[in-house]
């Protein structure tokens, strides 16, 4: 951030505007319109007028280094560098052999026509015997569970023991042979 105003109006966006306007401004490139808003700007914020100070000062240090100038020869010697180079290879040096690049191009081929084919729809005969196979079974366990009550009182009566217990009604025959053992 350039500044950090946050007294004014608008304080941090309008010191992130000044910051694009402030090189123009110390370049003395800036529109008279420019000059004034930026000028305005500096005497409000101590911030941004410290930051243009500082880049002042750094381009005061730049103007104080000697001008470097290329030698005479640096031209020929740069283009005898760049010629000693070895050259670059193309696109297809890279492909170690015909058959491997055979093998990419058809693979890219085969590739492109497998995803461009339509996809394979079960037709609705396929999908409604699936669904009726689904509800044949479902009906089987529903079955199992729709007799469970049945089931259950056949467990319980099998396995009741007081039924062993319970007297025999007599009958003629039993009659006859209680007075025989009398």
């Amino acid at each position: 951030m350039f500044g950090s105003n946050r007294n004014e109006k608008g304080g941090l966006k309008q010191c992130a505007a000044m910051e694009s306007r402030l090189v123009e401004y110390l370049d003395g490139r800036a529109l008279p319109a420019d000059r004034r808003a930026v000028e305005a700007h500096l005497s409000a914020c101590a911030a941004c007028s410290t930051r243009a100070e500082e880049f002042r000062a750094v381009w005061n240090a730049l103007d104080d280094l000697p001008e470097i100038f290329p030698s005479p020869a640096f031209d020929a010697s740069l283009r005898a560098r760049i010629s000693a180079e070895p050259a670059r290879r193309g696109f297809w040096e890279w492909v170690p052999t015909p058959r491997l690049a055979f093998a990419i191009t058809s693979l890219v081929i085969l590739s492109a026509w497998i995803s461009s084919a339509p996809r394979v729809i079960k037709s609705p005969t396929v999908i409604s015997r699936a669904i009726q196979e689904s509800k044949v079974s479902a009906e089987k366990d529903f079955g199992m569970i729709r007799d469970l009550p049945e089931l259950e009182n056949f467990d319980v009566i099998s396995k009741f023991d007081a039924l062993t217990e319970l007297p025999v009604p007599p009958t003629a025959s039993t009659q006859e042979s209680q007075k025989e053992i009398r």
